[in-house]
């Protein structure tokens, strides 16, 4: 099933700072491993320029750049391994991830 033309999902699209700044609004804010789960978000809902450029505005909001998921792993340890994601983990480990 073909999508109408007005429908279609837009790959690889550039966002301007405050597109990118909408990624860090969440309603379950004290959830444990809310950060995780906006920096999975991010990540897959952006190019890597974008993501580099929300990890600063992440870190700037006071956001843990080491949350974990249900499993103890942090972001950066789950998409290490991904085949397209050396520029996400350069912009993590920059930030300081582990």
């Amino acid at each position: 099933m073909a999508l109408k033309k007005d429908k279609q999902k837009v790959l690889g699209e550039f966002f301007d700072d405050e597109r990118i700044k909408t990624f860090l609004i969440d309603e379950a804010d004290a959830t444990p491993g809310r950060d995780f789960i906006l920096l999975e978000r991010a990540y897959r809902g952006m190019i890597a320029e974008n993501f580099a450029t929300f990890i600063r505005f992440f870190i700037d909001a006071g956001r843990d750049i080491n949350d974990k998921n249900d499993h103890g792993d942090t972001f950066l340890q789950v998409i290490q391994h991904h085949k397209q994601a050396q520029d996400y983990t350069q912009a993590l480990e920059a930030a300081g991830a582990k």
